[in-house]
């Protein structure tokens, strides 16, 4: 009786490490969004995640909303520094997320300010 609850055990803990190790190393998707960083924050009352939304349209209805993983720490610094302004950010879309990572399945790598295009059209 030992020996099956061994295996279903390690067996249990086995599944969890791999679908852990999937979400984390396989990401599903890499790009790159631009947009007004309209909000920006530190969430969350037992795990405390990143969280922010860019603007991509002119009315606010195009909203893409991310998560910064905090090992990011250049992104979440650029990441305050720029609110309220034009951005574009480098991101990983993965397969799914946990709560201690954050609420989306986008997570921010890089950040960097950009023009507006709305601004300055001849």
């Amino acid at each position: 009786m030992k020996k099956i609850l061994f295996v279903v055990l390690t067996t249990i803990f086995l599944l969890a490490a791999a679908w852990f190790a999937f979400i984390y190393y396989v990401p599903y998707s890499k790009g790159t969004r631009a947009g007004e960083l309209i909000k920006f924050s530190s969430k969350g009352v037992i795990f405390k995640t990143w969280e922010g939304e860019i603007s991509q349209g002119i009315s606010g209805a195009q909203i893409f909303s991310f998560s910064v993983l905090d090992q990011e720490e250049e992104a979440i610094e650029a990441l305050n520094k720029y609110q309220g302004q034009y951005v574009k950010v480098e991101y990983i879309e993965r397969f799914g997320t946990f709560s201690f990572w954050g609420d989306t399945k986008y997570f921010i790598t890089n950040v960097v300010p950009e023009q507006s295009p709305h601004f300055n059209r001849q």
